[in-house]
């Protein structure tokens, strides 16, 4: 190895990154210059202008490509380990790239956060020590479900789980969290939350949302940008909206496929809840991979200037996914060569092209996309000011590097006891026939079957530790759920793990009761599709043996969609528990054992059999009398059981009439009827009657959920701003803008109603 790599190498040693916090507080000035970029009271616009004057064409292009970190590492293709010196200086110096990302769980050769927060801070001080203008890079990641690339960092519960809990202020909770540990390692950019809705069972990034809903998904998206970027840490993190627009509507259920939808489903369905989102203050967005009507994402300028820029008024960053300005090119074949393919990207909108692979092409790819007259300086200076914008209020010219020494206590364990809250939260308690749950201190044998009843890997999920899940060989830290139910279980109560199929038939002869884990296999994005979205027949073999001892059966379900049961269907009890995290196994126990009173409430619906993808409540009437042709689902969205019982009393309207233009307040009566606290979700509906075009029998206009005493009742209040009830009106084409139709609508709370005309 040769001195000048061997230099770079010590970079990652604790010490040497330990040192930057103390030798460097702030971006250097050049010598004999006192610019006003570097000065930390001037404000961020004037700096933004004085350092952008300064830089030449060769640097602003740079700002506008971000590169995955493994091309500064070992042999600089894939290979990890230590930094090239020479590769770092063509990544960072040569070619001056704005950005470096960590996609896929690409980090250090040891993966504890000490290291990350060394190698983050080994980038940062070569990009500024080396650079002509001392910029530092932004660093990105996708920590989508607490910092999830990090060996030993907590584990939230994944999106779609997170939706079943309804609960903003959590997700909220889970956000800032992600966002201490993340600020924790030097990471600045975190490519979360996903604000897509997902409504076909067979998409394989249906678990990275919130859930089937709109609002639903906008609002938990938009209490998520609030928790990454309000989070009080040793420095800020920038939040990221995506996959902007409609990525959640491929064509035929497989990821990054074309989809084709109407002006007037894209514009009331599918961008709602990345306005929610956008709204919220989210300092980038990310563009969707896929194409919408014939058009890819990245080079509409539709979606990328005329809906988000001009329409929503959007001032942060747009940045591609993996690779996506290239498909132009090589997928799409809109462009007749990669200096095109980028022109077509950065006239239609987008401030930053995710290029992980060539640092050197791209920058030679923009320069000829000037040479030849398709770029304009101008616009690049446009991209170029809101990057450097995004870095200076981010404090990275001022705070570059974090005190790699302090990461492992900072992340390692952090914040458990929200994580067991958040997956206790996500449990969907869907099937308790005969009151079987929660499990009896008299129960004196339990049974624990099924092959994922202590796999903390699956249990987690894809985009853990690794792009795909866990790698082969590395144990995730946490508490499976057969580990949950051993420590949960009461004294003289014998938990006993069934070893096979046969074996768990046998040992169940003389069980109170059997728990049965059944699940999927950790996956992410296209290698997730799944064509039968169904449980395997192996594991719908063991469920119908175990229904067949007569013995009480419960089914827990570890998966990121529903999955048709097909001859599992029908056990005693079934639990959703989605992909819940490290601390899963506990959630599922508390919620078997009763120390916790279940509230989550499904955020997709479950299909009854396979071939009903796509599926979702809000599907709008037809004239077909077949049996599921519309709405027929297992289990609809929404649903959910609680070990009390609640009554929805009434619902008023703050008025029977009110104008297009006003807010609708709905005061809702509700009760606990049963004998044990708990917290109830509160949805509310709205019909319209008749309407010129169709809409959907039920849609969910407003939520909260409420903590009730045993024989409590209490009255929530919820408001209803008019976008909520606005529709695309006209023909077909449906090209006008919303409006408020004059009319009747009906508004819905459990089996309560009241009717508001709108005139």
């Amino acid at each position: 190895m040769n001195a000048r790599r061997l230099r770079v190498r010590t970079l990652l040693t604790l010490a040497t990154a330990a040192a930057c916090v103390a030798a460097v507080a702030s971006v250097p000035a050049q010598a004999g210059d006192n610019p006003t970029y570097t000065n930390r009271n001037a404000p961020v616009d004037v700096r933004v202008k004085d350092l952008l004057k300064r830089m030449t064409l060769d640097e602003k292009i740079g700002q506008m490509d971000q590169i995955s970190v493994v091309r500064m590492q070992g042999d600089c293709e894939w290979s990890g380990g230590a930094f090239t010196e020479s590769c770092m200086k063509n990544v960072l110096v040569d070619n001056a790239a704005g950005s470096v990302l960590s996609g896929g769980g690409a980090g250090p050769a040891v993966n504890t956060p000490s290291n990350w927060a060394a190698m983050v801070n080994a980038v940062q001080k070569y990009a500024i020590e080396n650079s002509r203008l001392h910029i530092p890079v932004i660093y990105g990641v996708d920590a989508v479900h607490g910092h999830n690339n990090v060996l030993g960092a907590t584990i939230f519960p994944q999106e779609i789980g997170l939706g079943s809990s309804w609960d903003p202020g959590l997700v909220g909770d889970a956000g800032a969290a992600t966002a201490r540990a993340v600020a924790a390692t030097g990471i600045d950019w975190n490519f979360a939350p996903v604000a897509d809705i997902a409504r076909d069972q067979r998409w394989g990034r249906y678990y990275e949302t919130y859930g089937e809903d709109p609002l639903l998904a906008g609002t938990l998206a938009s209490a998520a940008v609030k928790g990454i970027q309000g989070a009080d840490g040793a420095k800020d993190v920038a939040a990221t909206v995506k996959h902007f627009a409609g990525y959640g509507e491929p064509g035929n259920g497989h990821d990054r496929v074309p989809g084709d939808v109407s002006l007037r489903y894209l514009q009331d369905t599918l961008l709602p809840s990345y306005k929610q989102a956008v709204d919220a203050g989210a300092m980038s967005v990310m563009v969707n991979s896929g194409a919408v009507n014939g058009v890819p994402a990245t080079a509409s300028h539709y979606l990328l200037t005329d809906v988000l820029r001009d329409q929503w008024g959007f001032k942060g960053v747009e940045v591609s996914d993996w690779q996506d300005v290239r498909a132009l090119q090589t997928s799409y074949h809109i462009a007749a060569d990669y200096p095109e393919a980028i022109a077509k990207a950065v006239n239609a909108g987008l401030d930053m092209a995710m290029e992980p692979y060539d640092a050197q092409g791209f920058t030679d790819g923009l320069k000829t996309a000037v040479q030849r007259g398709l770029v304009s300086v101008k616009r690049i200076d446009q991209s170029v000011s809101r990057i450097l914008t995004m870095k200076f209020e981010l404090g990275l010219f001022e705070h570059p590097y974090v005190d790699a020494s302090k990461a492992d206590g900072r992340v390692i364990g952090a914040d458990t006891a929200l994580a067991r809250k958040a997956a206790d939260e996500s449990q969907v308690l869907l099937r308790n026939d005969g009151n079987v749950l929660p499990i009896a201190k008299s129960a004196k044998k339990i049974v624990v079957a099924g092959s994922y009843a202590d796999d903390i890997n699956d249990q987690a999920g894809g985009w853990t530790v690794g792009w795909q899940g866990v790698p082969d060989g590395v144990t995730l830290p946490g508490t499976t759920v057969l580990q949950g139910i051993k420590e949960a279980a009461p004294p003289g109560t014998t938990v006993v793990r069934a070893t096979s199929a046969d074996d768990a038939v046998t040992q169940a002869e003389d069980a109170d009761l059997t728990v049965v884990v059944v699940g999927e296999k950790a996956a992410a994005e296209g290698t997730a599709d799944s064509p039968r979205p169904e449980l395997s027949a192996d594991q719908q073999a063991l469920v119908k043996s175990l229904k067949a001892t007569g013995k009480p059966v419960v089914t827990v379900v570890l998966a990121g969609r529903p999955l048709v049961l097909g001859d599992a269907d029908g056990t005693q009890g079934l639990l959703m528990s989605w992909l819940p995290g490290t601390e899963g196994g506990h959630a599922v126990a508390d919620v078997l054992f009763g120390s916790y009173n279940p509230s989550g409430r499904l955020s997709a619906s479950w299909p009854k059999d396979i071939g009903n993808e796509p599926l979702y409540y809000q599907q709008l009437p037809g004239t077909n009398a077949g049996p599921e042709s519309n709405y027929d689902a297992a289990y609809r969205f929404g649903a959910g059981l609680s070990y009390t019982s609640y009554t929805f009393d009434s619902v008023k309207a703050s008025a029977a009439s009110v104008r297009t233009r006003d807010t609708i307040t709905l005061k809702v009566g509700v009760s606990n009827t049963g004998s044990r606290a708990g917290d109830l979700v509160v949805p509310v509906y709205v019909a319209q009657p008749t309407s010129d075009v169709l809409t959907p029998p039920a849609k969910l206009v407003a939520f909260t959920r409420v903590h009730l005493g045993a024989g409590q009742h209490t009255t929530v209040s919820l408001k209803v701003p008019p976008t909520r009830l606005a529709l695309t009106p006209g023909d077909i084409d449906g090209s006008g803008p919303q409006q408020v139709e004059r009319g009747a609508y009906v508004f819905t709370a459990g089996s309560q109603s009241t009717t508001v005309t709108v005139r």
